[in-house]
């Protein structure tokens, strides 16, 4: 009689080997850098924190919810069964999840609330290691942050609305504002026929025999989180471009007029709605004087473009852990990936420029924190520095990710991996609150209308003068540079900006043998066009030791 198949040695499957085990569970705060930065920054206090969080954003169950909140994306219901407009978004439970641990943990606005020093350190490092789980849920909890520096410019609101965007209560569904326990915040200021140029927006504010409030007529473009419970966006007044308030329900429990015309269908970012909303008669309270939007709204893109810094130095190091992972339990040719020249040189050259961004993003927010207690000098600082890292750091992202996913070959490209939803993550952070060329002209806006920006960069480089020969050649050439600095070579003069400004930290902060090999490849060209070019001579049991830990 033959055999069936099954029980045939035939028919009998392999063992699987030279394969990775499950990253998950890891440590995401296991980085020395982001630790080192947070105590160096004021907010040493926070680490027990960071520490939990990171075990918690690396464990198996975080790390599920992030794929669940992707692969389960969020659906439109524009109508209820009887035919009642509502526009209300549903999303997986998981999204629920990462929602009320960000908030909890104090992701959202919750620093402006604390009065110790390093309040928004505390909150940067924990972005970057929650991060860890998935990109999109950072969105709600980035505007929500943000939002409470704009509607200062209207103490009256800002009395009522700010003690619930501070709180750590995730209370989700739309209700009457002021009867819930936290809220949300979410922005407006795109239209479809300008995008960044918002001046050029179409929606129009009507005052009403109430002061203080209007009615909303337009179609905005992005506005992300649509269940969010305020939002902040753009509308022309009597007076000019103007800030408004809007809630999705009215102080009587009534809905406002939101109707949200479609989700966007993006490339990455998928766990988060994106939506085009439509105001009409829609009812909106002024957020500082008319005719000074942009001026109101302004303090909200610069916490924005903190946390873009901030999600693509997370990204980096998340991919990079990856990386490291994966080589560690793959071999090939007779040995580990780990242990090979060339994947080491990758691997050195990855860590490299993950510990600058990493870094940059902690003095970032250091500088915030130090604005926001009154230090002129830091908020100098801060006006150019943030407009620089990200233009500089975001556009790292893309292909850093590449590369890292590359590291796990064939393995990489699969989709159950995460890396391609990391990898089409990228490329939102160079676009979000402004591209690259947005961001590029800004710098040197700041330079030409605000001279302090200059000296206040300047100052913070010449803290490492005389440590580095190739670092104090780069800040001579870029004050000439500078003098002669027009549309046309912004991008490159910010570039150059950027690595000194890293170069600088890394001087100042890392262990020699990191801050030599960035200065020599990122500043001398000792180096190629693609990561793992680093030259002959380079430590790189040094930088892999620190950024990747057995």
């Amino acid at each position: 009689m033959v055999p069936m198949p099954e029980q045939s040695p035939l028919y009998a499957t392999h063992d699987v080997t030279n394969q990775p085990p499950p990253l998950a569970p890891y440590d995401a705060s296991a980085d020395v850098a982001l630790l080192e930065g947070l105590r160096r920054e004021g907010a040493g206090w926070a680490e027990d924190d960071v520490r939990l969080l990171g075990l918690r954003a690396g464990g198996a169950e975080a790390q599920e919810w992030g794929e669940l909140a992707n692969r389960h994306e969020p659906e439109l219901r524009t109508h209820d069964r009887y035919g009642n407009r509502v526009d209300e978004v549903d999303f997986h439970p998981s999204w629920h999840h990462l929602m009320r641990t960000a908030v909890a943990e104090g992701l959202a606005g919750t620093p402006w609330a604390d009065d110790r020093p390093g309040a928004h350190v505390a909150r940067t490092a924990g972005g970057l290691v929650w991060g860890h789980t998935e990109a999109g849920h950072g969105c709600p909890t980035s505007m929500t942050y943000a939002a409470v520096p704009a509607l200062r410019a209207q103490p009256d609101l800002a009395k009522v609305y700010e003690p619930l965007l501070t709180s750590r209560e995730y209370d989700p569904g739309l209700r009457v504002p002021t009867e819930k326990r936290g809220l949300l915040a979410g922005m407006g200021m795109t239209e479809k026929q300008g995008g960044s140029d918002v001046r050029t927006n179409t929606t129009v504010a009507t005052p009403t025999d109430e002061p203080g409030v209007y009615t909303l007529r337009g179609h905005k473009w992005f506005t992300s989180a649509p269940m969010c419970d305020v939002f902040l966006v753009l509308a022309q007044a009597p007076g000019g471009l103007s800030c408004f308030l809007v809630p999705r329900v009215l102080p009587d429990g009534s809905r406002n007029t939101f109707r949200i015309q479609r989700l966007k269908d993006k490339l990455g970012n998928r766990s988060n709605a994106s939506s085009e909303p439509e105001f009409d008669r829609t009812v909106a309270w002024l957020v500082g004087p008319e005719g000074r939007g942009v001026k109101t709204i302004i303090e909200m893109v610069n916490c924005t473009r903190l946390d873009c810094v901030m999600s693509s130095a997370t990204l980096m190091r998340k991919t990079l852990v990856e990386a490291g992972h994966h080589a560690r339990h793959r071999s090939a040719f007779g040995a580990r990936l780990f242990d090979q020249p060339l994947m080491r040189n990758v691997l050195a050259d990855l860590a490299l420029e993950s510990e600058a961004a990493t870094t940059l993003t902690l003095r970032l927010a250091g500088a915030a924190d130090r604005a926001v207690r009154g230090d002129e000098e830091e908020r100098s600082f801060r006006r150019i520095a943030t407009a620089v890292g990200k233009y500089w750091v975001t556009k790292r992202g893309p292909a850093f990710t590449a590369e890292a996913l590359e590291c796990l070959g064939g393995n990489g490209y699969v989709e159950d991996s995460g890396m391609p939803r990391h990898y089409r993550e990228a490329p939102l952070l160079s676009i979000w609150e402004g591209s690259g060329n947005v961001n590029a002209l800004d710098v040197l806006r700041a330079l030409g209308r605000e001279p302090g920006s200059a000296e206040s960069l300047f100052g913070e480089l010449a803290l490492a003068r005389g440590a580095d020969a190739r670092l104090d050649a780069t800040v001579a050439s870029l004050k000439r540079e500078l003098a002669a600095a027009d549309q046309l070579s912004a991008r490159r003069v910010v570039e150059r900006m950027a690595l000194a400004l890293q170069a600088s930290l890394l001087v100042r902060h890392a262990p020699p043998e990191v801050a030599d090999a960035f200065c020599a490849t990122r500043l001398g060209g000792d180096w190629g066009h693609a990561f793992g070019t680093l030259p002959p001579g380079t430590d790189l049991d040094t930088i892999l030791d620190r950024a990747l830990p057995a």
